[in-house]
């Protein structure tokens, strides 16, 4: 997950074989500290990858990320779906399409009157949504069992931060769940 924003990000500036050859910096002019997180991040999105493909599951990747926006985001037109992911719209219109005949999302009229479909998430939609997050949630809590609550809140601070970042850099705030905590997250490049 964190590796997709890294590789948006390169390919906001160009692809990688276009990076390789600016020779902005030299390997050996990289900082170790980013070179350990590029690790760290490369282990996590194996990590991710390899927990969505445990059984349980009632959503694929594709189908939980659509879900999680148009949770906090909908309706929303095919359009605004294929801007919010960067892919090409034929790729989303498939996507949503499975979705629509699953009965995970619905199609709506705009309200502003435009021709544009949209759509928003189902209550199934939204079921399978939280009991695949509830997995989540679970494995997360199994892996922090032992770490103490700052440690935790420190954590959650530092990838909202990460993720934000990104964001900033990409040029696409992405919305988010209200939390309900005392989550007081600072903008990018304030402090926590």
């Amino acid at each position: 997950m964190c590796t997709i924003h890294m590789m948006c990000i390169m390919h906001k500036e160009g692809d990688a074989s276009d990076l390789a050859g600016k020779g902005d910096r030299a390997v050996s002019d990289r900082s170790p500290v980013t070179s350990e997180i590029e690790y760290e991040l490369a282990l996590l999105s194996r990590y991710y990858a390899v927990a969505n493909q445990r059984r349980g599951r009632l959503l694929d990747r594709s189908a939980y990320i659509i879900l999680g926006r148009l949770e906090v985001e909908s309706p929303a037109s095919l359009r605004m779906l294929a801007e919010a992911f960067r892919l090409d719209i034929s790729t989303v219109n498939r996507q949503v399409s499975s979705l629509l005949k699953k009965g995970l999302v619905e199609q709506v009229a705009d309200l502003d009157g435009g021709a544009a479909r949209r759509f928003r998430p189902t209550a199934l939609g939204l079921e399978c949504l939280e009991a695949d997050r509830a997995l989540n949630e679970e494995g997360i809590e199994l892996v922090l069992g032992a770490w103490g609550e700052a440690d935790i809140r420190e954590l959650r601070d530092c990838l909202v931060r990460f993720n934000r970042s990104v964001e900033q850099c990409e040029g696409a705030p992405w919305p988010r769940r209200d939390a309900g905590d005392d989550q007081s997250m600072s903008p990018v490049g304030g402090s926590t």
